[in-house]
């Protein structure tokens, strides 16, 4: 009776050992490659070298040694199929039962920004296609490529002596999983097209989530692992687990601060910002948030570009807030955050620079580059000059607009938010909403700018701000009838300027 027997080829040597140890205690034989089998001997375990078995010897700098088909063969030939049982005997062809298999490890070695020849040797070739044959044949063959599924076959091994078919079929979709992700970020490496025939990307979990955005939804969170600045990169230091909502809200809020250079916060609720802040550092940007909207900041999420003092925190633990973002943390602060023990303290040094995003649609994705535009090339359009501090204003506007759902509209004053209309089917509400903010808290619109996503289809949005006094806009432009804006505002002595870029976002 032939013996059951393994071949272990493994980069990264963790626990091996203690599995082959295990493979050893029921009789399994093991075949073993290069850096595996020395490792193997080294801790007193038998094994037989590879070339032993196929003659033939490793070559071309380790690029070959486990195409053969020898092992193959081995690996992919059906138990129980007469035809095939015959060819392996003719060949003296062994039957491989189990393949322990862990890759080059090409996503993290892209991160070392390696030069491109160095980096191509990573590209693993025999260990895909051995857990692929191995997978194939997952009703005779156990394949395990997760150092973490080795104490599942152990358990297996221990209680009767062999895997169950339910645990290889398991971990035979576990490893077409990973070689298509595997091929995927080789694929994104080498490729040069903006938009590719195929469009892959290579993402593992990261955590099941306790529901999604409501909680009859199921929910996980995936992350990148071609981008460094990823979500594993995420620093909790306290508080719940985070939310299938909380992450949505994070990402908005982040978006926001490092479109900033100056110290700025921004308050988020729903995806939405409540308001933006330029301060001189970060009490008083959140000093200026918070009185620019106190009421849809509670419950909310706060994000700063800078660190956050104690003298921040204690103010942010008078509100109730799901999270608060920055760059970094005060010891101090840290230890004020602890009196809400709920309240989820996330640091995010770095994010990522990652040019395309997605959105699902049934059956498919739409990809974009990211709007990572700031225009500040500029041009007057009225007889109305701006000031120069109104068109820093008006840019500041900008960029927060960028950032609201369309139709938008930002009125700003001395670099505050202080009306934001979003997410209106018609752009002359989203200015009426904006304005009725504004308005509840007493401001005088006459000190104020007003930023809009888009252009103005009609003039009505002109004669509404001359209405409130509001005397300076900034827009795309771009309309059939841009001239009758023009002509209003030059009417109403209004200051108006053209960027030339919409910023619609749905």
């Amino acid at each position: 009776m032939q013996k059951h027997k393994a071949l272990i080829s493994v980069y990264d040597k963790n626990n091996i050992a203690l599995f082959a140890q295990t493979l050893i205690n029921h009789n399994i034989e093991i075949l073993a490659t290069g850096g595996t089998l020395q490792h193997l001997l080294n801790k007193q375990i038998p094994v037989t070298d590879v070339t032993e078995y196929t003659h033939f010897p490793e070559m071309l700098d380790g690029r070959v040694k486990t195409l053969h088909p020898a092992l193959f063969g081995g690996i992919l030939y059906k138990r129980k199929n007469d035809k095939h049982v015959d060819t392996v005997n003719k060949h003296d062809i062994i039957a491989i039962d189990y393949v322990v298999v862990n890759l080059y490890p090409f996503v993290s070695k892209q991160q070392e920004n390696l030069p491109e020849d160095e980096l191509i040797e990573f590209i693993d070739i025999g260990g895909p296609s051995l857990l692929r044959a191995a997978a194939k044949n997952f009703n005779d063959v156990t394949v395990i490529t997760d150092i973490e599924d080795y104490k599942i076959i152990i358990e297996e091994l221990n209680a009767i002596g062999k895997s169950t078919l339910k645990t290889r079929k398991k971990l035979a979709a576990k490893v077409f999983g990973l070689t298509s992700a595997y091929d995927a970020s080789v694929a994104n490496f080498l490729n040069e097209e903006p938009f590719p025939i195929y469009y892959n990307r290579t993402y593992q979990l990261k955590e099941i989530l306790r529901y999604g955005e409501n909680p009859h939804q199921e929910a996980a969170v995936y992350a990148d692992l071609i981008e460094p600045y990823n979500i594993n990169h995420w620093e909790q230091i306290q508080g719940k687990q985070l939310s299938y909502n909380n992450y949505n809200d994070i990402q908005a809020a982040i978006t926001v601060v490092n479109d900033f250079t100056e110290p700025v916060c921004c308050a988020v609720k729903h995806k939405t910002p409540c308001a933006v802040a330029i301060g001189m550092n970060d009490l008083d940007s959140f000093e200026k948030v918070y009185q620019a909207d106190p009421v849809s900041i509670f419950g909310g999420i706060v994000a700063f570009n800078t660190s956050v003092s104690a003298k921040t925190a204690e103010l942010l633990n008078q509100i109730f807030l799901e999270v608060v973002i920055a760059k970094d943390f005060d010891e101090d602060a840290i230890d004020i955050f602890k009196q809400k023990k709920n309240c989820r303290i996330i640091k995010i040094k770095n994010t990522a620079k990652e040019e395309k995003q997605t959105i699902s649609i049934d059956g498919g994705l739409l990809v974009q580059t990211k709007d990572n535009v700031n225009n500040n090339i500029i041009t007057v359009v009225t007889e109305n000059q701006p000031t120069e501090r109104q068109i820093k204003e008006l840019i500041f506007a900008q960029k927060v607009a960028k950032h609201c759902t369309s139709n938008a509209i930002v009125l700003s004053k001395d670099f505050v938010s202080i009306g934001i209309g979003s997410g209106q089917t018609n752009r002359i509400r989203a200015v009426e909403q904006a304005i009725e903010q504004a308005i509840n808290k007493s401001t005088d619109l006459s000190t104020c700018v007003l930023a809009s996503d888009a252009f103005f289809p009609f003039d009505d949005i002109v004669h509404t701000c001359a209405e409130y006094k509001i005397n300076a806009i900034i827009q795309p432009g771009g309309s059939i009838n841009d001239k009758d804006s023009i002509l209003a505002c030059n009417q109403h002595h209004i200051a108006m300027i053209f960027t030339g870029i919409r910023h619609f976002k749905h």
